[in-house]
């Protein structure tokens, strides 16, 4: 029995060792390229140019990150950028789980049809240049509601909260429905606060999916008040670009060690852009994954 016992603990051991160390290794392959970025925007541009950046930063400066927020509109970027956020975020949440709680009652005519044509717009796309005059026919040109409207309405998103609210014990509405409670008494008071979970989920995939978003911007607007910060400092890249380029035909005279890096800016911008996201998700990751689940597709 004592020789048995050793023998399963011997087993177990060699077991949570070979599963530590591959979960280890997959955790050093996840959040090394990350690392990478974060010690090459904090690296001396031209020390780092040179490929001098492995595990620790070649010298340190903070020049990188000074130059991006000395961009000239930076902060009223920003601001467009976590406005379309945030607004656009809450009217999707609210569009798009409305839509799948009346497509879930059987006393609405045609709610299969309209679901399906919902589910349909998932694989068919008329494609850029139909978008681009169809923005234009609504007067989104030139107009923040373009950065808000057109994402009010998506079909994974009603697909997930669909689910999710079939889930929902149906006595918990009959018994609203029988003291006189109307769809949106039921909606707002039993319906959403049951549905945390999934309204953290689509938040997060919304709250990304905005932030991140600069084409409608490009292709659309042209007021630099409108202008988000991807789309600046895209631009900002471009500048230093064209800088490196006029440096390499002698064309300017400007110090070498003055000129950020291409390479250099991006891993800033890079940093820049991903340090908001990264603040949310651990604020609403614990939703995550039940959330997902719940809202997953079955059958």
């Amino acid at each position: 029995m004592f020789a048995r016992r050793k023998k399963l603990y011997s087993g177990s051991l060699i077991f949570d060792t070979v599963n530590i160390v591959i979960l280890f290794a997959f955790f050093v392959i996840t959040i090394y390229p990350f690392y990478y970025i974060f010690i090459y925007s904090i690296s001396i541009p031209a020390e780092a140019n040179r490929g001098n950046v492995v595990f620790l930063p070649a010298g340190f400066t903070l020049q990188n990150y000074v130059q991006v927020f000395r961009l000239k509109g930076i902060a009223r970027a920003t601001f467009i950028s976590a406005a379309r956020s945030v607004i656009g975020t809450l009217i999707t949440l609210f569009c798009c789980s409305f839509a799948a709680y009346l497509v879930t009652k059987e006393r609405l005519r045609f709610r299969k049809l309209i679901y399906r044509f919902l589910v349909i717009t998932m694989y068919l796309e008329a494609g850029l240049i139909p978008w681009y005059l169809t923005m234009q026919l609504y007067g989104f040109s030139d107009n923040f509601l373009l950065y808000i409207i057109p994402s009010a309405v998506q079909a994974y998103f009603v697909i997930l909260f669909k689910v999710y609210f079939e889930s929902i014990p149906a006595s918990l509405e009959e018994s609203a429905e029988i003291d006189g409670a109307g769809y949106m008494t039921r909606f707002w008071k039993i319906v959403i606060p049951t549905s945390i979970p999934i309204l953290a989920t689509v938040a997060i995939f919304s709250l990304v999916n905005q932030w991140n978003t600069w084409y409608d911007n490009y292709f659309l607007v042209r007021s630099e008040s409108l202008m988000t910060l991807q789309l600046k400092l895209k631009s900002f890249l471009d500048q230093v670009n064209y800088l490196v380029q006029m440096l390499k035909s002698g064309q300017t005279n400007i110090d070498p060690n003055r000129i950020l890096t291409p390479t250099a800016v991006r891993m800033t911008v890079t940093m820049v852009i991903t340090f908001p996201i990264l603040l949310v998700y651990p604020i609403l990751q614990r939703y995550f994954v039940k959330g997902i689940m719940m809202g997953a597709i079955k059958g």
